[in-house]
């Protein structure tokens, strides 16, 4: 793996050469605390995005997405995103959630991705336990429905309690269902679905400031549009599918397009591991 950008050193050593777990950690570090509560492109600080209580709720939170795309656009391939991953995007995949204490992930997305719980990794231990982190990250599945199959192990075997972020208008009998299982059944809006803002603030509540989200399509889409989205690790592939797969992000066209700014480059056998900041 080599780095494009920023390039702070050109040498053949340095451009290209095995990157460790804890490379990548480093080059995929959370902000400060300080850093991602305010100013001037701080975690939901910046205007324009979304209401008022999208920039605040979430203070001191960084929430970013991880999604894989093919070159011409696809998220997916026959339904499932490995098809246009590759081990080097694995790593990334890994090292992020080695880093964060939260994977926000779509109902829809758990089930055709067959989502199991976070597992702890040694090489990220010793991280973990000096941002006072627990061992795993916790999987935050957002669903009206809670539609959900409480015998798999995101619910039976997780090393950290599964949380459920729904709407308050969720069927009783599936928050108890939910409740029976082991999980924590988080309400994150008024009506049958999740207000993504009231989300990322439910999440800050519970000491859950790292955030991570891989989707789906129509969820990232939301979360976007609400303007709690603050950075994107965004993997271009060197695949084209045609067909007409999602894109990474779907929903209603927003009035202005957000806008980014692009924080790093890495590459391995044509893949690009690209990072977004939002303005």
């Amino acid at each position: 793996m080599r780095r494009l950008f920023p390039v702070t050193d050109q040498t053949t050593a340095a451009a290209d050469r095995e990157w460790s777990l804890d490379d990548l950690a480093d080059a995929y570090a959370y902000p400060e605390r300080g850093a991602a509560a305010g100013g001037e492109g701080g975690a939901h600080g910046s205007p324009g995005h979304g209401p008022a209580e999208a920039r605040s709720a979430g203070a001191g939170v960084w929430l970013r997405a991880n999604m894989v795309s093919s070159l011409d656009g696809a998220a997916q391939h026959e339904g499932r995103s490995q098809p246009i991953s590759s081990d080097a995007d694995m790593r990334i995949f890994g090292t992020l959630r080695g880093l964060a204490d939260a994977v926000v992930v779509g109902a829809e997305t758990v089930r055709t991705e067959g989502y199991r719980p976070a597992r702890a990794r040694d090489a990220f231990a010793g991280r973990r336990a000096a941002s006072g982190q627990s061992p795993a990250p916790a999987i935050a599945v957002v669903s009206a429905s809670l539609n959900l199959d409480f015998s798999l192990p995101l619910f039976t075997e997780p090393l950290v309690p599964t949380l459920l972020l729904t709407g308050a208008a969720a069927a009783p009998e599936r928050v108890r269902a939910a409740e029976r299982a082991g999980a924590e059944v988080v309400v994150a809006g008024d009506g049958p679905g999740v207000e993504p803002a009231r989300a990322v603030h439910a999440l800050a509540e519970r000491g859950l400031v790292r955030l991570l989200t891989e989707g789906g399509p129509r969820m990232l889409g939301q979360f976007a549009a609400a303007g709690v989205l603050d950075e994107l690790c965004l993997t271009v592939s060197p695949t084209m599918t045609v067909g007409d797969a999602q894109r990474i992000a779907g929903g209603p066209v927003l009035p202005d397009p957000a806008r980014f700014a692009l924080d790093s480059v890495l590459e391995e056998a044509g893949f690009l591991f690209t990072r977004y900041r939002r303005l």
